[in-house]
């Protein structure tokens, strides 16, 4: 169907994925927008939490002689992480609410992707991926030629591209002291 709006036109099916993809891309981030962005809870955590990853950064590059003085300094710096570690954990939580909304969107957009190309191939790789990525980029496609390209891997590469390029130009991208905070955060050296 997407194929006959342009029907001479060679990239007709790559050019409605990505299309479709940005498209997708815009109206997530405008519901984010709603949802989350531009309340006065998530501006106050955000900046107390680069107010946070500041001084704890000023406080590790400032180094004391006196003994009496790194013991209350690594204090402070212990105290300002924890709080840094909370602020972060309180922003995920308070993201996790459009979370659920944005998933929707895009799962029925993708429903309606693999309904109109289901079959086809909408793009031709330069190469032959690695084995790994084989059953994703060749998923629902007939035929041995692993070059040929499925709408669900142009449309996973398109959606994780675009979407974080479009985070970042708007200024949604987490803040910079919250960037280690996701589902797999990196261990705690004192903790050991």
């Amino acid at each position: 169907m997407a194929s006959t709006l342009f029907p001479g036109f060679k990239y007709s099916d790559s050019l409605s994925v990505v299309g479709i993809s940005m498209c997708t891309a815009v109206i997530c981030e405008a519901i984010s927008w709603l949802l989350i962005y531009r309340t006065s809870s998530y501006k106050s955590l955000r900046s107390h939490i680069d107010k946070a990853a500041k001084k704890l950064e000023t406080m590790k590059t400032t180094t004391d002689s006196s003994k009496t003085s790194k013991k209350s300094k690594s204090k402070k710096m212990d105290r300002v992480e924890t709080s840094l570690k909370e602020s972060s954990r309180d922003l995920s939580l308070f993201k996790f609410k459009s979370g659920a909304v944005v998933a929707l969107v895009l799962f029925v957009v993708f429903g309606l992707l693999n309904s109109l190309f289901e079959g086809k191939a909408v793009a031709k790789l330069p190469f032959v991926p690695a084995r790994i990525v084989q059953k994703m980029s060749h998923r629902g496609l007939q035929g041995d030629d692993y070059t040929d390209c499925s709408m669900a891997f142009l449309y996973f590469l398109c959606s994780i591209s675009i979407r974080t390029n479009l985070q970042k130009y708007l200024g949604f991208s987490p803040p910079r002291g919250a960037a280690g905070t996701g589902f797999f955060p990196m261990p705690d050296p004192k903790s050991n």
